[in-house]
């Protein structure tokens, strides 16, 4: 699945599942714009045919169920009232008479009207409703809809002055009809939008894509080289004051040593010298700690044990029992050492500032396929939990470390008396 994360294929998949969205989203509409449309359409036509075609046909009597004005409606204008799509004609009266329809078996029936239709006859204007094909009334349009029927009614008036009630009834499956007609104007050209775009964004998609990722290569190959640069300053420091520093205080110290023995005559002198030379092998250790702070050794060609051993002199010097042993270590990758060495430097250190410990082991074996470390000290131990300062921040660090390594790293420490100290454990899968 690594060519999902192509930005490319990214793009080109969210624009094909966008077109599927259109295309849902273009039917769903459509399929609302279509219906009022047809709706709108039909309530147009209704108003035509009652207003313009039947109203001033209506003959006098009619309200009165006059066969003659009955008679005389059906001549003169059925034939322009089921016109288009029109397949039923009802006129009411307002106590629910029906005064004419094409079928002639509804003419006199009573019915009760609803009150949309109530409203219309006292108010006019044009209204629009599914039927309801299980009323008596509308018995004979059962067979006309297969997905029912729309009936649409507005007010015209008789020559009395009455109020009369105009229904025209339409299939649905009209509006049906009407919703694809309008899909097949409107989803080409929603679907050739969409695919013009993606047509002409690929290509600009494409190009920001290799800028960017040769963007990102420059930025790597200028890390590097800054990091080898810090490197190399780095080794340099450090074999100045190796070179310079490190062997002056070497040699000074051996210097008030021999002068120390050959003054030993004069006791107080004889001391002086010797504990000045004391402080300078001290510090000399000291500053050989620092040089492995300052650029770390080289693992591969001095050995994890060796550079433990010099992580660990400032204790050894503070008077700390340490104990350092180092076993399996042959053979295993150089990031799993480097880890090891990276976690352990950390512990000790946390060691040296807070724990103010008597004894400290350090010990590196394998278990398997997995390397081990473990940093035990008897100081006064702390809450893992709560850890604040220069120890929780080193902790946070290390845990983040050995997790971006698939390593894990526990950390056991205890405040109680007797029982106080830390043990920080790491396991290096190999």
């Amino acid at each position: 699945m690594r060519w999902f994360t192509n930005p490319v294929v990214q793009f080109l998949a969210a624009g094909f599942v966008t077109l599927l969205v259109v295309v849902a989203a273009t039917q769903w509409l459509s399929r609302d714009a279509a219906d009022d449309e047809a709706i709108a359409e039909a309530r147009a036509l209704t108003g035509v045919l009652g207003r313009s075609v039947a109203e001033p046909a209506v003959p006098r009597g009619l309200v009165t169920g006059d066969a003659a004005a009955i008679d005389k409606l059906d001549r003169t204008v059925l034939d322009r009232l089921l016109v288009g799509d029109v397949e039923r004609i009802k006129i009411w009266a307002a106590d629910g008479t029906v005064l004419y329809s094409d079928r002639t078996e509804l003419i006199g029936s009573v019915y009760p009207l609803d009150d949309d239709e109530r409203e219309i006859l006292e108010r006019g204007g044009t209204d629009a409703e599914l039927s309801d094909l299980s009323r008596p009334e509308n018995r004979f349009e059962r067979g006309l809809g297969g997905g029912g029927m729309l009936e649409v009614y507005t007010r015209i008036r008789s020559p009395e002055g009455q109020p009369l009630l105009f229904e025209a009834y339409f299939r649905s499956d009209q509006i049906a009809d009407r919703r694809g007609e309008v899909l097949d104007r409107f989803l080409p050209i929603s679907i050739g939008a969409l695919l013009v775009l993606v047509l002409v964004t690929t290509p600009l998609i494409l190009l920001l894509t290799r800028r960017v990722a040769r963007g990102g290569r420059d930025r790597e190959r200028l890390l590097r080289a800054a990091v080898q640069a810090s490197d190399a300053e780095r080794v340099r420091i450090a074999r100045d004051l190796h070179d310079g520093v490190v062997q002056d205080l070497a040699g000074s110290s051996y210097s008030l040593s021999t002068l120390a023995t050959r003054l030993g005559d004069e006791d107080e002198v004889a001391g002086e010298l010797e504990e000045v030379s004391r402080s300078l092998r001290t510090s000399m250790r000291s500053l050989r700690s620092l040089l492995v702070e300052i650029y770390p050794p080289d693992l591969h060609v001095e050995g994890l044990a060796a550079a433990l051993h010099d992580v660990t002199a400032p204790l050894t010097a503070a008077g700390v029992g340490v104990d350092v042993d180092v076993t399996g270590d042959a053979g295993c990758p150089d990031d799993a050492v480097a880890l090891v060495w990276r976690v352990a430097q950390e512990a000790v250190r946390n060691v040296a500032r807070h724990a103010d410990a008597r004894r400290m082991s350090v010990t590196v074996h394998r278990e398997e396929r997995v390397l081990v470390l473990e940093v035990v000290d008897d100081g006064r131990g702390f809450d893992p939990g709560t850890a604040r300062g220069d120890g929780g921040f080193g902790l946070r660090g290390l845990r983040s470390l050995a997790a971006d390594a698939g390593a894990r790293l526990e950390v056991d420490s205890s405040t109680a008396a007797g029982q106080s100290g830390t043990t920080v454990r790491l396991e290096v899968p190999l």
